[in-house]
């Protein structure tokens, strides 16, 4: 009895450190990336199995403005206003008849998607990527945030990495020499850009990379919380 009791109260003691080093975890690895590059899951997966990679790192400050309120317009309008989750646009996907139509992942739960998690739809992946979207929001400013979504967000079908290296795919340029158009349809290859490409884009994509660039060029609070 005695001997069963120890083993249990040892058990506890190692779930409990588990989970205190699960928790930490993260903040250990967003204080490393916050001087470090990060890398994403994604990549990890494509250089454990021969798969290429291309990613070249860029600052914020040398991307196109006109791409980073593209991005935002395209992928979370609120970016500026959240702290991490919408939460109205959530509860309105989660409202839905039906059962969800639509996602509801902000530029920081997307990030943390990349960061820390593996793809695919599930409710256990969201339930995770949500706490770890709110830890990002804490610890990092909103523009190293978003640098890190454009330099590890995939862009490209084969193994393109970033925006750099999705612009240098699509377009043969780099990602500070773009202008608005080429910037909303590069945005808008996001989050497919399997099926989406800026290179050759159908007249569907030209469509709503137009909405995009109107709707960057009509709302400079998009990018407000940026800073210098």
């Amino acid at each position: 009895m005695i001997a069963a009791r120890f083993d249990l109260r040892r058990l506890l003691r190692i779930a409990l450190g588990l989970i205190a080093a699960a928790v930490a975890l993260p903040f250990v690895l967003l204080a490393v990336w916050t001087v470090v590059p990060p890398v994403s899951t994604p990549m990890i997966a494509r250089w454990v199995t021969g798969a290429p990679v291309t990613r070249i790192w860029r600052p914020i400050a040398a991307i196109d403005p006109r791409l980073v309120a593209a991005v935002i317009a395209s992928e979370d309008n609120p970016f500026c206003g959240h702290h991490g989750v919408d939460w109205g646009e959530l509860q309105e996907v989660i409202d839905d008849e039906g059962g969800p139509k639509r996602g509801a992942s902000t530029i920081t739960m997307q990030l943390a998607k990349n960061l820390f998690l593996w793809p695919g739809r599930s409710f256990v992946r969201k339930a995770i990527e949500i706490p770890l979207a709110l830890a990002i929001d804490l610890v990092w400013s909103k523009r190293r945030i978003l640098e890190a979504y454009l330099n590890i967000a995939e862009w490209g079908p084969n193994g393109e990495f970033g925006i750099e290296a999705g612009a240098r795919r699509a377009l043969g340029k780099g990602a500070e020499r773009l202008d608005a158009a080429e910037s909303a349809l590069l945005a808008v290859m996001l989050p497919n850009p399997h099926t989406r490409d800026a290179r050759r884009p159908t007249t569907n994509l030209r469509r709503v990379a137009g909405i995009i660039r109107r709707r960057a060029a009509d709302a400079p609070e998009f990018t407000a919380c940026l800073g210098r």
